[in-house]
């Protein structure tokens, strides 16, 4: 399954290939388009990109005004379980919207149909034209697709509105996904805070496994976006060290005009 999930472009057409030799039409077309993949995979991947560059960056801060441990620690939960709060909490509404404004489009195209259906017919027939059907398919081809009402006003829900329904997206579920990979990649960078040792050494062993955190992390986007994962790893890398560094210089600077001391 995993070898699946990191195919080339080469290996996934000569599997699809193989497939449609074999007549597994519908595996070949899963194959293709990386359906298999299950619904989550973007929720867990954007929400653990989030994570570790969000809490590393507290982390850095932190240790650039010499924070103690304690006081990282604390900084890093409140922000972590803060934001994976908000990032899961932002995208179930977000889907919910989503899902009550394309039922609510869908109510319009079902009154629609039932009250003024010549309307609906004509604009069927349009939708047909464009598709360069011949004058005498037309006819026969809006009377078709208009023999089922319920089919009828998905078709106009995808072809004239451009939306998409998706009853089984669940925003709760993509929410708690977002939540779950925010909080289990960014806890990562907090680790070596939870054992005795020196703050150097802690921030070395932070920075080590964050680093390792960023490039896995920015390598799995590849699974949502076709990519090289070598590139897609250090791009996230190299963004991370950068918002770290930033941060770092900024907890510095502070500790150092203030003269914080804890």
């Amino acid at each position: 399954m995993l070898a699946g999930l990191f195919q080339t472009e080469a290996q996934r057409k000569e599997e699809y290939i193989r497939l449609v030799k074999e007549e597994k039409y519908r595996e070949a077309n899963e194959v293709w388009h990386k359906l298999q993949h299950g619904t989550y995979i973007g929720d867990f991947v954007y929400g653990a990109n989030d994570g570790i560059i969000t809490t590393f960056a507290v982390v850095a801060g932190a240790a650039g005004a010499f924070l103690p441990a304690g006081v990282v620690i604390i900084l890093g939960l409140a922000n972590l379980v803060a934001d994976a709060f908000s990032m899961g909490a932002s995208n179930f509404l977000s889907l919910r919207s989503q899902r009550d404004f394309v039922k609510m489009q869908r109510g319009r195209e079902e009154w629609e149909i039932e009250n003024y259906p010549e309307v609906e017919k004509q604009e069927t027939r349009e939708i047909v034209r464009h598709w360069g059907f011949s004058k005498d398919m037309v006819e026969p081809a809006v009377s078709a697709i208009s023999s089922d009402k319920q089919r009828w006003a998905s078709f106009l829900m995808r072809e004239e509105l451009d939306l998409r329904e998706n009853e089984n997206a669940s925003p709760t579920s993509h929410g708690l996904a977002t939540f779950a990979a925010f909080v289990v990649a960014g806890v990562i960078p907090l680790l070596p805070y939870f054992f005795a040792g020196e703050p150097q050494q802690q921030f070395l062993i932070s920075g080590t496994l964050a680093a390792i955190a960023f490039f896995v992390v920015g390598a799995a986007r590849t699974l949502v976006n076709e990519g090289n994962i070598l590139k897609a790893g250090l791009e996230m890398l190299i963004v991370g060290g950068i918002a770290a560094a930033v941060a770092y210089g900024i907890g510095f600077a502070i500790k150092t005009m203030f003269g914080v001391a804890l």
